[in-house]
Order: structure tokens, then C-alpha cells, then sequence
């Protein structure tokens, strides 16, 4: 697996739990496998590794669940956004690519876990499109939600709060 001298940062939807790589591999992935379903809430779960070594907290520090004997999975204790999975047998930290600043420059390359997959995951895009969010009838919805949103900007901040604003 080869290593990329490139700089990472991201973090958690509220801003509580904030982290920099300066170092990152060439395996970004998706798992459908059911435990990262249910570690991300979500059909599958989109990773990227660093070197532990490359990855510093910037800000706060995660929570921890041990969700077997071999992996840790680390989240925001205040809002709940699932951060990283973590083997204990090697010297790599796959963090969520949802989780970091620009997700974009991380495409998935492959996918594993497939005992999993969701029987319906290849049908995803024939689905209509509606668009926008915030586009149509949902505008008067997304300016409030625009208006009162609590979630932390994709880049590094000196201070943050999370109260409504």
C-alpha cells in the first residue's frame, strides 16, 4: 500500500473533535461488511487510511467503542459523527472520508464486505434525481435549516461554539 505525502484535516458535524494527517495511504475503500453498517449508521462505510503516526487531534478527543478483539472505532461523544476504525494489530487509522474536509479527493477503489452488501446497493443510480437540497418546494426548509445549522465549517477554526446562531 503506498503512503502520499498529503495534508488531511476534518472532523465532527458539531466541531467538538478535530484532527490533521500529514501522511496519508492509497486505500480508500468502502466496507458493507454489518458491523461498519451499524458503526456508521449507514449501508456501508467509506474509509481512508493514515499512518497512526501522521494523525494528530487538533482539537478535543475522540470516544472510543471496542467492537471486537481486534478493532476500535472512534466517534464525537457529543454528536455522535463516527470518525475512524482503528485495527489493534497494525499501524494504520482508516478514518471516515464523510468525516474529512474535502471528502471529494478520496473516490473509493474498491469495496469489500460484500456478504453484506445490500441487495438493492447496485440499483442506487437509477434513482430520480430531486435535485438540489433547497431547490423547489423544499426552499422555505433548507433557508431554516441554513439559518439555525450548527455544524462546523470543512476547515480548521481557533474557536468554535455550538450554540444556535
Amino acid at each position: 500500500m503506498k503512503k502520499h505525502k498529503i495534508s488531511v484535516s476534518g472532523g465532527c458535524q458539531c466541531g467538538a473533535v478535530r484532527y490533521h494527517a500529514d501522511e496519508m495511504f492509497d486505500n480508500s475503500h468502502i466496507c458493507h461488511c454489518r458491523m461498519c453498517q451499524k458503526a456508521v449508521g449507514n449501508i456501508f462505510a467509506a474509509l481512508v487510511a493514515a499512518p497512526k503516526t501522521a494523525l494528530r487531534w487538533t482539537r478535543g478527543a475522540p470516544a472510543e467503542f471496542q467492537s471486537s478483539a481486534h478493532a476500535m472505532r472512534g466517534f464525537c461523544a457529543a454528536c455522535g459523527t463516527p470518525l475512524y476504525y482503528s485495527s489493534l494489530d497494525n499501524d494504520r487509522i482508516n478514518l471516515t472520508i464523510g468525516s474529512l474536509d474535502e471528502p471529494e479527493n478520496f473516490a473509493p477503489k474498491i469495496q469489500m464486505g460484500l456478504e453484506s452488501r445490500l441487495c438493492w446497493f447496485a440499483s442506487l443510480p437509477s434513482l430520480p434525481d430531486e435535485g438540489e437540497t433547497g431547490a423547489g418546494e423544499n426552499a422555505d426548509w433548507a433557508s431554516s435549516i441554513a439559518r439555525s445549522n450548527r455544524q462546523h465549517p470543512d476547515h480548521d477554526t481557533d474557536d468554535w461554539k455550538t450554540e444556535l446562531r
